[in-house]
């Protein structure tokens, strides 16, 4: 963020990474929802977008960034989001993502802290998307449960970030991606005076990660950021072991994950799931009883 007067601010982020799915167009879109996700976020609205390109010239033909650039630009259209230009260099590697800029209201800022005691936690989209793609490099994928996941990852928050901001009050933003939902979660309260109660019942789960996460479809981040927060999560027995791995499954353009009275809670799911965000559900509490941590139930 980056103050320039009393009544506007800038927001910048940046994000790029590799293909989570084999379609150059799909792999654009997923790329540049994921990074202009960040933007709503914080509370701001994207303007304008920068190409980052990696691209491995003399192995892979050129059509194929073609496509990943369209996939992209598809989605920056849909964000309203101004392409200005971009950069890209030689790898042996295809990457792909955005620089982001956009503009705020400084007082209106959104935190990924700042959670109150008594608030209730939503998340708007469903978990899994790590898993998935782990799962769909070994072809044990069918084109239904794909398609599900492929649809969450280019889903933009624009519309649920509207949502969130035309209902007030909000005490905290994050948005899930690569820390897993527990990891985000645990930034919303470290250090901090409060800490967290999470349903695993009420989490939104995409139908089919479970066989997946079962059979042993895990990819290596989610051990990385369940090693990295354990220390900070008390996982009931009434709490599955599969449900627990997704909590900590890396994300691609995951939902928004935000506090809130808890008086308006309910009241904005339904709303959400009125304009089309289904998946959005009440899945936690901000409490006093165990600040700085998370149990999961």
């Amino acid at each position: 963020m980056y103050k320039l007067s009393d009544d506007l601010a800038l927001v910048q982020t940046v994000d790029f990474f590799t293909p989570t799915v084999d379609d150059p167009y799909t792999f654009g879109q997923i790329a540049a929802t994921n990074a202009i996700n960040d933007v709503y976020a914080m509370g701001g609205k994207p303007l304008t977008a920068m190409n980052i390109v990696c691209f491995p010239i003399k192995t892979m033909d050129k059509s194929v960034l073609r496509e990943v650039l369209r996939g992209g630009l598809d989605k920056m259209r849909e964000a309203g989001v101004l392409l200005m230009g971009g950069h890209s260099v030689e790898d042996n590697e295809i990457k792909y993502g955005l620089s982001v800029t956009g503009t705020i209201h400084p007082d209106r800022v959104l935190f990924n802290r700042g959670a109150k005691p008594g608030d209730k936690m939503i998340l708007t989209k469903p978990l899994g998307t790590g898993i998935i793609s782990t799962a769909l490099k070994a072809n044990a994928v069918g084109e239904s449960l794909l398609a599900r996941s492929v649809a969450c990852m280019t889903e933009l928050n624009k519309k649920a970030a509207e949502l969130m901001i035309a209902a007030g009050d909000i005490h905290s933003c994050t948005d899930i991606t690569g820390f897993g939902f527990l990891g985000h979660a645990c930034e919303t309260i470290e250090d901090s005076a409060v800490g967290l109660r999470i349903d695993s019942a009420a989490i939104p789960i995409l139908a089919g990660v479970r066989d997946l996460a079962e059979t042993g479809y895990i990819p290596g981040g989610l051990y990385r950021n369940r090693n990295f927060r354990i220390h900070q999560i008390e996982k009931a027995p009434s709490c599955p072991d599969w449900i627990f791995d997704v909590c900590f499954d890396p994300q691609t353009a995951g939902g928004l994950f935000f506090s809130l009275p808890a008086a308006k809670a309910e009241t904005l799911v339904e709303i959400m799931h009125a304009k089309g965000i289904a998946d959005a559900a009440v899945v936690g509490d901000v409490v006093m009883e165990h600040p700085g941590k998370i149990v999961i139930a």
